[in-house]
Parts: structure tokens; sequence; C-alpha cells
């Protein structure tokens, strides 16, 4: 099945775009989005993986998770704290690296402010996420730094986790 996937970087506004699809219905991917042992399971390009230390999914919460290299030493912590919640339908985060506290660190990165919506259109789910960087230099350092592949990557392994799904039943 061929899912799409666009990635589109619109300089005049600071922002990143989003749009990928995925053969779940909506109660599956926003669980995928939403809940720390699912996204354990798929957030971060391989051979890394993310390793949640806190995940508070509310209005006023936060999760902060690490980056973790194969040799299990975390590569770096990154805090999502949310600002709005509207179930099923959509979630807004305020993200900026930190430590293992949770504490905000000066990477060259301030914060962005990210929105991802979710649409059921049958037997496919599509997310749409906006993320936008406080500045075009923190948003072209980003890109550099090669957000788009490590997006794909772990869209890519989203899409394995929920054909696990389908093998288990």
């Amino acid at each position: 099945m061929n899912l799409l996937f666009d990635f589109t970087v619109d300089k005049d506004t600071s922002t990143i775009y989003i749009t990928r699809e995925f053969a779940a219905d909506l109660d599956l991917v926003w669980d995928a989005f939403t809940k720390a042992d699912i996204l354990d399971k798929w957030m971060g390009p391989k051979p890394y993986r993310v390793q949640t230390k806190e995940m508070d999914f509310r209005v006023g919460g936060r999760w902060l998770y690490a980056m973790v290299a194969p040799d299990n030493v975390a590569a770096g912590y990154s805090l999502a704290e949310f600002i709005e919640i509207q179930p099923k339908s959509s979630f807004t985060t305020k993200n900026s690296f930190a430590d293992e506290n949770g504490n905000p660190v000066d990477s060259g990165f301030s914060f962005s402010i990210t929105k991802n919506s979710f649409k059921s259109e049958g037997e496919k789910t599509t997310v749409h996420i906006a993320k936008k960087m406080q500045s075009l230099a923190q948003l072209e350092k980003f890109v550099e730094l090669g957000f788009e592949k490590g997006t794909a990557a772990g869209m890519k392994n989203l899409d394995e986790y929920f054909l696990s799904l389908v093998t288990i039943k």
C-alpha cells in the first residue's frame, strides 16, 4: 500500500509541514502518538530509540524522553509540553531540548510549537503536523541536521508497529 508522506519547508513562516497517512484506524494512530509505551516502540530513527522518562498527557502536562544510542547511552533529552488537546482530533506541544530533569538546555534552538492533527478516512488515518520554529535560522539548522530523514524513518517504524499488531491477532 502506498501511503502519503509529504514534508514541506515554508521558510516564509519558519514552519515545517508534514502529512503522513497510516493504514490504521484513528484510535490506534492517536494512541501511537500519545502513549509512552507505544511512542517508545517507534519514535526515533534506527539504530537509535526513544525512552520515555516522564509522560503526563494532559494540558499542562509534559513528555520527557531521551534519544538513546545503540550503546544504551542517552544522546540527549527532549521535552514536549502539552498546550492544547482535542481528544482524537489534535494536540499542540511546545518542544525544546532539555536535560534529564526536563530543564531546557542551550542547544542553539529555543523551542518550537508543534500541532499534530488527526483525520480518519475509512481504512486510513492521516496525520498533519505543523512545526513552527522560532526563526528561519533555527528552521534551516533543524532541516540541515536531518529532521526530514529522521521523521521519515520514525514513520516507517510506526508502519512496522501497526503491521506487528495485525500479525499478533
